[in-house]
């Protein structure tokens, strides 16, 4: 009898060794697989994927129902009113927990002339030279070498078609070796990440019976700075503000009418510098309302490994606004950010004129402490306590002779804030498959500075979201020359493979 006891105890704990591989494991699979994986990417980022045209997006679309459709998932396009958003499915039939991922496809405007290569969408291979210097290498040379830091340039390759070719790669792996996840599995695919997302609050309370999951994993975002394995358990929210300031119906000669016609830039520039202080601070009053700090709290933020020296000299700045006493705490409350401005002309085409207009576009990030309701009433109050009179169209000529002062003002909020609190079951249970993946704890941060529409998904399915990023800090998503490093590629499918592999009982 005490035989077949130690018979099942064994054949228990192999079978619990099989569900949940160890880090030797993980990384053999990964070897084993990655320039699979690296096919992949380089075959999704030929597509171009700007949102503003529509058949890049479809092309998009196709592809990535092929890829489900090759690997006996179920697949439908969710409309929106725009562009769909893509829902693929792997039940399993004996799982009671379902986990959602989330991935956008969509990628961010290239301006080819930026680029240190022919093409964006063609990826290309690089390493450094010993100037410092990307060049261009051959993808041949991975049949026989492997550098973690050379990189794949091309638009999307991190920001977010590489985790998404990450998931795929994993899942094959897992295929293959007999080992998929213990919960049913669904994807969302948005299409319209970098425009903001506008359909997907609407969709995602449409579909909530379709979207129904226990947890929601986004896999998008950099790692920490020091690009060791990370978790995020928020994201700030964004809304966003337009401010135009008047001045003469036309442009006017500034010798004819310098001195006599209100300049609408310096009116405006008057006006944006009254909304915060010397130090960088929102001087309106209750704007920072809500957010205390705990001791707690502060604790989680200052185990964040960051130097803020090191930010300070990356930036290429002597000084930092003192909203926080340091980069984490700066976070955790909204921002009031002048993302451009705009009157009239300058360098070779300059004109001596007073303006017709001045135009400043602001963005403000959330916390989930704050309502943008509330921001924007009291932005409201503050710009009318300056003695500005708020249109929200062009002014006529009756409004023009009667105030003094006008600003047109228009506000959007694109999608709130969110935070899941790092002691949740969402945490012990991610922190359990990267310190398998990887032997050590991984960097946590409380709420990132960026933003990603996932509050949606929060509110309408009452499920905690975590996000895990996985690509490389300095990979310049959003501007010319946006690059993966293929240590990060790997590690990222090693990481997406820990997550598979977790027991969703534990």
């Amino acid at each position: 009898m005490q035989r077949l006891f130690t018979l099942i105890f064994l054949f228990v704990c192999a079978q619990s060794f099989g569900q949940s591989p160890q880090q030797s494991q993980l990384e053999s699979w990964t070897e084993e697989y990655w320039q699979h994986g690296l096919n992949l990417l380089t075959e999704i980022v030929k597509m171009p994927n700007d949102a503003v045209y529509t058949e890049q997006i479809e092309t998009n679309i196709q592809w990535c129902e092929q890829q489900f459709e090759s690997r006996d998932w179920s697949y439908e396009r969710l409309s929106t009113g725009g562009i769909p958003i893509l829902l693929a499915q792997k039940i399993n039939p004996n799982a009671n927990t379902t986990i959602l991922f989330y991935f956008h496809i969509d990628g961010q405007a290239v301006d080819r002339s930026q680029w240190d290569q022919p093409d964006p969408y063609i990826p290309v291979l690089k390493e450094k030279d010993e100037s410092g210097y990307w060049k261009t290498i051959d993808f041949q040379r991975l049949q026989s070498e492997y550098n973690p830091e050379w990189r794949v340039f091309a638009r999307s390759t991190s920001d977010d078609k590489g985790p998404f070719a990450m998931f795929l790669t994993a899942w094959d792996v897992l295929r293959e070796k007999e080992s998929l996840p213990d919960y049913s599995v669904k994807v969302i695919l948005d299409f319209e990440e970098e425009q903001g997302s506008p359909n997907l609050p609407d969709a995602v309370v449409k579909y909530k019976d379709k979207l129904a999951a226990d947890l929601m994993l986004i896999m998008d975002g950099p790692r920490h700075s020091s690009n060791l394995p990370t978790l995020t358990f928020g994201a700030r929210g964004i809304a966003q503000m337009t401010l135009t300031t008047f001045g003469p119906k036309l442009p006017q000669h500034s010798g004819h009418y310098g001195n006599y016609a209100p300049n609408p830039a310096l009116l405006l520039s008057q006006l944006l510098a009254s909304m915060k202080d010397e130090d960088g601070r929102v001087s309106i009053p209750g704007y920072y309302d809500g957010i205390e700090l705990s001791e707690q709290e502060k604790v989680i933020l200052a185990a964040v490994p960051d130097n803020d020296e090191a930010i300070q000299k990356r930036l290429g700045i002597g000084r930092t606004d003192q909203v926080g006493n340091t980069y984490q705490e700066s976070i955790q409350y909204p921002s009031l950010n002048i993302r451009g401005m705009r009157s009239a002309w300058v360098g070779p085409e300059a004109r001596t004129i007073v303006p017709a207009t001045a135009l400043a576009e602001v963005d403000i990030r959330l916390v989930p402490e704050s309502d943008p309701e509330r921001l924007f009433s009291l932005i409201r109050k503050h710009i009318e306590d300056q003695g500005f009179h708020i249109v929200e169209c062009d002014p006529s000529d009756e409004e023009r002779l009667q105030y003094p002062k006008i600003v047109k003002l228009e506000s959007k909020i694109s999608y709130q804030a969110f935070r899941t609190p790092l002691d949740s079951y969402a945490g012990d249970w991610l922190r359990s498959a990267m310190n398998r993946a990887f032997g050590q704890e991984p960097i946590q941060i409380r709420i990132s500075g960026g933003s990603i529409p996932i509050s949606p998904f929060v509110d309408a399915l009452k499920i905690p979201a975590v996000t895990i990023p996985t690509v490389n800090a300095d990979n310049n998503q959003h501007s010319p020359n946006e690059n993966i490093r293929l240590g990060n590629y790997r590690e990222g499918i090693q990481t997406i493979l820990s997550v598979l592999t977790e027991p969703s009982n534990k």
